[in-house]
């Protein structure tokens, strides 16, 4: 019996620790009293779709009608790939570029695009639209240019401690390599191939007439040093130079999987964007209106939260008290999840979120009820809350593994919108069967309650049932 009241205590104890970790990881942001390890925990923060965090939603459609029905993914991932760093470029933060398909073969390929914190359409449409800038840079020379650049950035990183920025207009150059006239719009192609020997992947460059004489010198000056290639102002290779390139052909090699090799063709290749699109849709969400969205999606969870409480405490009496204490494990559980791994959270979500709770619910009520059986059989009280475990185990298993197969076919098949429905019910009912199973068997067998009388009885019964 001290076991089994040590491991309710434990999980009690656990549940508490959860819950703090929730509430002060959002205390900074909601602009509530600070508590201790708040600012360890702020960098766990709830990640917020763009329904209830105001943005920029894109729909594109990509015209695959002169590609082959084999080529459409690899083009659309490119697509998605190019699009991507762009939006990346522009600070945006976490936004979402995923590839949507209906249909088969040349069916309709489309491009969703979200951008949090851009409401400003047009410079949203002006950052898809932008060609990127393929670049190649050599290794700057030591000197005191070369010093006086990393001195700023040393001076500037200092200052950021002391909260007094110090600006430097050698913070805009890049200390260690140097821009060269060579620039993607001399680029013909990259392609990807094979060491016929070793199976080795490879990226092969290949250059116009000017592109490469302008490769030739670089090469011939910068042997056995680094040209680095970047792709808006991103470095994606930096190959180390072997000998003079003559002839406009150029070859990267390193340690790359034929994945990696295949997404640096694409990527060399996104001076163009490999397949057209067009703006099917835009919307436009204001940060105020997705406020309001998350405001009233947590006002529904908590008045839902509370008449659950009420009615398992008034139908189920004691079970009913040990129902709720579980159901709040479950709740700080899943908003800890939510946060650890990084779960992004809609309004759709949110719905999911809540139905789950429902899910849980029934599981404790069928508990109950077949606890309330077990006495009636005459059981004692001990006897039938283990029996009734046992009793409620293969309907809950049954209802929950049939709820789980239903969320992943929605996810599976669903549009984005669906996938976040779905990811939150599935995980919701998942945890649901930890808290029924676990949290309340421990909570109930942990009274020890063995002699039942009738003010025993009564607190065990339900409804109208004097016991």
């Amino acid at each position: 019996m001290l076991k089994r009241r040590l491991v309710a205590v434990l999980i009690l104890l656990a549940g508490f620790a959860i819950g703090y970790f929730v509430y002060s990881s959002e205390a900074r942001l909601t602009g509530t009293r600070e508590l201790p390890l708040a600012s360890s925990f702020s960098k766990f923060p709830f990640k917020l779709g763009l329904d209830l965090s105001g943005g920029t939603h894109l729909v594109y459609q990509a015209d695959t009608s002169l590609l082959k029905p084999e080529e459409i993914k690899d083009a659309m991932d490119s697509l998605r790939d190019v699009i991507e760093r762009r939006v990346n470029v522009f600070g945006v933060a976490e936004p979402i570029v995923q590839v949507e398909s209906k249909g088969t073969q040349n069916g309709d390929q489309r491009l969703i695009i979200e951008l949090p914190g851009v409401t400003d359409t047009n410079k949203a449409i002006s950052m898809i639209g932008q060609t990127p800038t393929l670049e190649f840079k050599t290794e700057r020379p030591d000197g005191k240019e070369k010093d006086a650049i990393i001195k700023a950035y040393q001076d500037y990183e200092k200052s950021k401690e002391t909260g007094n920025l110090v600006f430097s207009p050698l913070l805009f150059q890049d200390p260690m390599y140097v821009s060269t006239p060579l620039t993607g719009r001399f680029l013909e192609r990259a392609s990807l191939q094979f060491d016929q020997t070793t199976g080795v992947p490879s990226v092969s460059l290949q250059f116009d007439k000017e592109g490469s004489e302008l490769f030739a010198q670089i090469t011939k000056e910068n042997v056995n040093k680094t040209v680095a290639i970047y792709l808006d102002n991103q470095p994606i290779s930096t190959p180390v130079v072997r000998e003079e390139i003559k002839g406009g052909k150029a070859e990267i090699s390193g340690n790359f999987t034929a994945t990696e090799a295949k997404q640096l063709v694409g990527r060399l290749n996104s001076g163009a964007l490999p397949i057209p699109i067009s703006l099917l849709s835009t919307e436009t969400i204001s940060a105020p209106l997705g406020q309001k969205a998350l405001a009233d999606g947590v006002k529904a969870g908590l008045i839902g939260l509370l008449a659950v409480a009420i009615f398992l405490l008034a139908w189920y009496r004691l079970p009913g008290f040990i129902a709720i204490l579980a159901l709040g494990v479950y709740v700080v559980i899943m908003l800890a999840a939510f946060k650890l791994f990084g779960i992004t959270l809609t309004a759709a979500g949110i719905a999911g979120f809540i139905l789950s709770v429902g899910m849980a619910v029934d599981a404790n009520i069928l508990i109950a009820e077949r606890t309330k059986e077990e006495l009636r059989a005459g059981k004692s009280i001990n006897d039938a809350i283990r029996e009734g475990f046992i009793r409620a185990w293969s309907s809950i298993r049954d209802s929950n593994i049939s709820s789980i197969i239903t969320g992943i076919m929605l996810f599976w098949f669903g549009t984005s919108l669906i996938q976040g429905f779905a990811l939150v019910f599935v995980l919701g009912v998942v945890v649901s069967m930890f808290s029924a199973i676990t949290v309340t068997r421990s909570f109930l067998m942990a009274l020890g309650i063995e002699k039942g009388g009738a003010f025993t009885r009564f607190i065990f019964s339900s409804g109208v049932s004097k016991g």
